[in-house]
């Protein structure tokens, strides 16, 4: 099998798992007792909080764990949202593409009677702090625009954003999501208020994340019960989980930057191959992407059959296209960037993790191209473009 999906989720990796076995077996005790046994436990939540707040250099009292990156973006919103109310201040940027944890929050808000601005993004799937800085009016009270995107793999110019909001008075907003552990994050130089994290993105284990809020924002809480997290987050935490992000994010950061200039060179190696596909084309901007992310479209072809068919040949990646999630939509980041229905319905993400070698980037190379032929050869469009009856979409 070849796992090309870690954009959707990552397997644990070994310093996760050394991190969170004794939490599981010996120190297994509540945090929020008062008992040595159940302090010792609390030292361990806390030693994880700050070493989460290190990879960011921010300051363990800006960290808040959550369920992970929906909870977490879902918290940071609707706070800035009760804070901007009380100013009177009820306008909400952000962009057309961004996780649906993000957009279903704001169509709450609208509903609420915020009035929300989604700022179009080029085909690049890039958006400038020049279309955010015109966006901003005197009723703003956030900006929330993704660090890099989850389909097509595009990194916003973050730092440039955060100082527009800075000097705007704005809080601004990022779901790092696919960015943590996979990016240098600096919330202080790129004057970040707060931001989104989720530890199965990046070796960690499902269902844990935490929020990033810059000291003096209130947090609104999601969750009421006990006083746990300071009173920003009810319930019990994870402290298996937490303490194996922490060790997971620790783990990334050390090997980042070997990790990532060699998976820079596969994946332009599989973007090489898949753009000598016949009328196909890359999602994105070529550079200014992750390292591990691919996203084409192909022409005349249904997204959800090509990941069927990949299966059988052993390779698990994703689609672009709602479809397998029981919508006949194509996706809505496809869309965004200005791809056309017929073509938006034909795409196809690949994301590879720091395990993959240059024989299953071929292996791929290989499989997505039979694949896409046979798709096509079926496709009554297809042949009748290929008898000049109708005309080509990606030339």
């Amino acid at each position: 099998m070849i796992y090309a999906d870690n954009a959707a989720t990552t397997a644990v990796g070994r310093a996760a798992l050394a991190a969170m076995l004794p939490c599981l077996i010996s120190d297994y005790g509540n945090p929020s007792s008062l008992y040595a046994f159940g302090q010792r436990a609390k030292e361990k939540l806390e030693d994880a909080r700050a070493r989460v707040a290190a990879c960011l250099n921010a300051d363990p009292k800006e960290i808040t764990f959550t369920s992970g990156g929906s909870e977490a973006d879902n918290q940071a919103i609707r706070s800035a949202a009760a804070l901007g109310a009380k100013k009177g201040k009820k306008h909400i940027i952000s962009t057309a593409f961004e996780h649906h944890a993000v957009l279903h929050t704001l169509d709450a808000l609208k509903e609420e009677g915020f009035e929300i601005t989604l700022l179009d993004v080029h085909e690049n799937g890039i958006v400038t702090a020049e279309e955010v800085a015109a966006a901003i009016r005197p009723e703003t009270c956030l900006v929330t625009v993704m660090y890099a995107n989850n389909e097509i793999g595009t990194v916003q110019p973050i730092a440039e954003i955060g100082a527009v909001c800075r000097e705007k008075g704005v809080l601004f907003h990022t779901d790092a999501v696919q960015a943590a552990g996979h990016l240098h994050i600096d919330v202080q130089a790129q004057n970040i208020d707060m931001l989104s994290v989720s530890g199965h993105k990046f070796h960690g284990p499902k269902g844990v994340g935490f929020l990033y809020a810059k000291k003096g924002i209130r947090l609104r809480n999601v969750i009421y019960g006990g006083g746990q997290e300071r009173g920003k987050r009810a319930g019990t935490e994870n402290l298996p989980a937490i303490v194996g992000m922490a060790a997971a994010l620790e783990d990334q950061l050390l090997h980042l930057d070997e990790n990532n200039a060699r998976l820079i060179r596969l994946r332009d190696r599989l973007i090489a191959g898949l753009a000598k596909i016949p009328h196909s084309i890359l999602n994105g901007d070529p550079v200014k992407r992750l390292p591990s992310n691919v996203s084409f479209c192909f022409e005349a072809i249904e997204g959800e059959s090509m990941l069927l068919l990949l299966d059988d040949k052993g390779i698990c990646a994703s689609s672009g296209s709602a479809c397998t999630s029981g919508s006949l939509d194509p996706s809505h980041v496809i869309m965004a960037i200005g791809r056309p229905h017929e073509v938006a319905h034909g795409s196809l993400r690949l994301s590879l993790g720091e395990d993959i070698t240059e024989e299953q980037v071929d292996t791929i190379i290989r499989e997505v191209t039979e694949v896409v032929e046979y798709l096509r050869s079926m496709s009554p469009i297809w042949r009748a473009q290929s008898e000049g009856k109708m005309d080509y979409v990606l030339k």
